[in-house]
């Protein structure tokens, strides 16, 4: 008893054994949690780093709208379009018709951050230009520019809902679409 007695007193009244078990488990506590918080982060990065900002678009779409013609005429249009996002990159395709009208889009983007970079084409109309614009994602303003034709293009995704508001300065004027998956 009293070599126990003269042992605490030589540690300052604690057995030392039980200090050294105690800071011991704390060290590999704490070397635990930063080791589990530097996997998540990791992780995390890893996930955010490989998401498409197209990747909420991916899928086949379908619904309809309206287009506008040059003498203001409106006529109702069936729509369907189709997203293949791979990376930093999508090809795109959307087809609308009514009884009088129709038109092929398809494009190829790239995002780069949030700025949008691409080419386009309309196979009824034998029309192509590049694209340029802003977004991610799912939600987009892009500008599709061509020889003689200008349009501004905004798409908005949420959830399996999409819209794409189009509006030109040429004999197409404009649509208004609303789609889901």
């Amino acid at each position: 008893m009293e070599h126990l007695q003269a042992y605490r007193a030589a540690g300052g009244g604690k057995h030392r054994a039980n200090k050294q078990f105690g800071t011991n488990l704390l060290n590999r506590r704490l070397l635990m949690a930063a080791a589990v918080l530097l996997v998540t982060a990791a992780a995390s990065s890893e996930s955010k780093a490989q998401a498409s900002p197209f990747a909420p678009m991916a899928g086949t779409w379908s619904g309809g709208g309206t287009v506008v013609l040059d003498d203001g005429s409106t006529e109702r249009i069936r729509c369907r379009a189709k997203y293949a996002p791979i990376g930093p990159t999508m090809e795109l395709s959307l087809t609308c018709a009514s009884d009088a009208y129709k038109f092929n889009l398809s494009a190829n983007v790239r995002s780069e951050g949030n700025a949008i970079t691409g080419s386009w084409s309309e196979a009824s109309r034998n029309i192509s230009g590049s694209l340029q614009g802003r977004g991610g994602g799912g939600n987009f303003e892009v500008v599709a520019s061509a020889a003689s034709f200008n349009a501004n293009i905004a798409l908005r995704t949420s959830g399996n809902k999409q819209t794409v508001t189009i509006r030109a300065d040429s004999q197409f004027r404009g649509a208004n679409i609303s789609m889901v998956r």
